[in-house]
This record gives structure tokens, sequence and C-alpha cells, in this order.
């Protein structure tokens, strides 16, 4: 991945290569910043730029606004540009699927994980993964089995570049014993080695871990094909589903038909957990952006999809029932993070918001 091909992000990307070209290179960085914001292909494009051969430096700005890159041609870059680098180890989130049974690590999924990259160009979701392996209703860590790897893999020599690099994608996935066994490396590292942490989310990870990083945050940069709520993007086709599926749920909450009412549950309970919790994001930007139209005269942001529901629909979020609807919303999705059954936190999700609702 070169500089070039990240849209949106030159300020970041000139940024970075004036830190390599001066030599002031941090041994483990953080890169904080949400999919869209293209932090993941930022480490990337960072490390292939550290790593090449011949970097290319413009007299003027490039047509990008860059002023550096790396060159695309030489064989380190090559490599890169197709993610085969001997020196480039990559940790991500993984599960048990139907072809690994049980304790799973980053080395049972390294070519499906490189091939899911190059088809994603390096800003596919977490969700996009998993579906990309075929989980059902699980989720990832990034477990013990791949800090001892990483630890190993640490301790050789770099095969044939300058640099060893190593990247945790989606580094709040961590779970404690892996944090805690990477921290010695992360603090006294080993020579020509660089540690990327990539994250949407520095909340969820231990305050250790980030002391030890140089934090490089990542803004979002604006796509035109995507909807944003909360922290994980939604795709267009992802954000239709979610309206339309909203709007049947709020009238259900109305009505309270409890028969279809547990049909809806049921539905929300048969998909991943990734999904779930993108859904619920969804529906606190919703709450969001209804509070702002009813109360603050804005527009409203988000097409649901139904005219009628667009219209009448913010009227329901008042100042007595949003911190308590947004309250709802936190509560499930942390139970849902936490593996609750969803079909009891939706239903009870249901119930909650149903009398703020009507208590408005």
């Amino acid at each position: 991945m070169q500089f070039k091909e990240i849209v949106g992000q030159s300020v970041i990307a000139n940024r970075l290569t004036e830190i390599i070209d001066s030599g002031r290179i941090s041994h483990a960085q953080l890169f904080l910043g949400d999919t869209a914001s293209g932090a993941l292909a930022l480490a990337i494009a960072y490390a292939q730029y550290l790593n090449c051969e011949h970097r290319v430096h413009y007299d003027q700005l490039s047509p990008e606004g860059l002023r550096a890159d790396a060159c695309g041609t030489c064989p380190s870059c090559k490599k890169y540009q197709q993610l085969s680098h001997s020196d480039l180890h990559l940790y991500f989130p993984t599960t048990t699927t139907s072809s690994v049974k049980g304790n799973p690590s980053s080395a049972d999924f390294q070519s499906e994980f490189r091939e899911f990259l190059n088809e994603k160009q390096q800003q596919g979701t977490l969700d996009d993964w998993y579906d990309f392996v075929g989980v059902e209703n699980k989720q990832g860590l990034i477990r013990e089995r791949d800090a001892d790897d990483l630890v190993r893999t640490l301790g050789l020599k770099a095969y044939e570049a300058a640099f060893k690099v190593v990247v945790i994608w989606m580094a709040e996935k961590m779970n404690t014993t892996m944090a805690n066994k990477i921290l010695k490396n992360l603090e006294e590292p080993a020579a020509n080695t660089l540690i990327m942490l990539v994250a949407e989310n520095s909340d969820r990870m231990l305050s250790t871990i980030i002391s030890r990083t140089q934090l490089v945050r990542v803004p979002h940069a604006a796509s035109p094909s995507a909807l944003w709520a909360g922290e994980i993007l939604v795709r267009k086709e992802n954000a239709e589903q979610f309206g339309q599926m909203y709007v049947s749920w709020m009238r259900q909450l109305f009505k309270l038909n409890m028969a279809s009412l547990s049909a809806w549950v049921d539905t929300m309970a048969a998909m991943g957990r990734e999904q779930q919790k993108q859904f619920l994001l969804y529906a606190q930007e919703s709450l969001r952006e209804c509070f702002l139209c009813h109360n603050a005269g804005l527009p409203l942001q988000l097409d649901f999809g139904d005219a009628k529901f667009n219209s009448s629909f913010p009227a329901m979020i008042t100042e007595r029932n949003v911190e308590g609807l947004n309250q709802a919303f936190n509560d499930t999705l942390y139970a849902i993070e936490r593996n609750a059954y969803a079909k009891i936190a939706f239903m009870e999700l249901s119930f909650s918001i149903s009398r703020l609702l009507k208590n408005r």
C-alpha cells in the first residue's frame, strides 16, 4: 500500500514520511482511528515506506498532496503491495470456525487474512473479516498463542528488510494475557523492529499498553459511499437494511404486539454479534439525529426509508427520555460484547425503549 492509494489522509501521511526521513522512528506506535479513516492502510503504507529501497520525494506536492511516497517498484515494495513480505507479521482477532476447531490464533488464518486485506484494499471492517472466514455468532480475540508467536518472532533477526514490522489489527481485542505478555517487547524492543497497533477504541485497551506506544490519531476521511454510525462503519446496504428493521421495531414497541415483537427479536438474535453491535450503534446514531432534528431544528441526516416515519418519529425523542434511551442502548451493547444471550438482551431493551418512548 502506497500513501497515494489512501484517500483523504495526505496531512498525516506527510507527517509519517517526515518522521521516517528524519530518523525519529518510534519503535511502538498506536494508530487510533475508525475503519474508514484508513488507519490500517496508513500503518502498512508507513511500513512499506520505511523499508522502501528507492523512496520518492517530490519537489512540489504530488496531485494527492504528498511530499514523499514509497516507489512501489522495488522488490520490497512489490512484496508489501501483495502483503507477502517475509518481515511483515500480522496479528488479528480469530475464533473457532468449521476448519479451526480449538485454540485459534493468527497463524491459523494468515493466508485468509492477507487475501481479505487485498480484497478489501485494507479497508475492511471487523464484521467483514468475520463474514470472510465464515464466523457465525461468535466474536474473535487476539490470544496467548499470538503473544507467544509474536515474542518468538521478535527474537529473530529481520530476514531481508532493514526493519522487521509487526502489525496488530484491532488491538483492543487483545485479551489480558496477550497484552501483558507483549509489554516488555513494547518497552524494550529488539533493534530495527517496529510494532504498530491499530485500534478503533483505546478505552478498551490496557493503560499499560497505551503508555508504551506513540499515539498516531487518524482522523476520519469522508467517504461518499458509506454512512457512519458511532465508531463502526455501516456499509450502505446494511444501513438500508437497518433502517427497515429500525422502523419496524419502533412501530412494534408502540403497539407491543408480543407475537410480532418476538419474531423481530428472533431475527436479531440470528444475526452475528458484530451485526448486532452495528445495529445498536445505528440505533444510537438515529437517536442523536432525531433529538437534534426535533429539539434543535436541524435537518434529519438519516433516511429511514419511510417518509411518514422520517417526519413523525423525531418528536418522540425529547429531553425527558433521550438520556435513558441512550443508556439503554449502551447497556445492551455492553451485554452483547460480553456474549449475553441475545434474545433476552434485545427483549429487555425493547421493553425499556417502549416505556421511555411513552414517557416522553
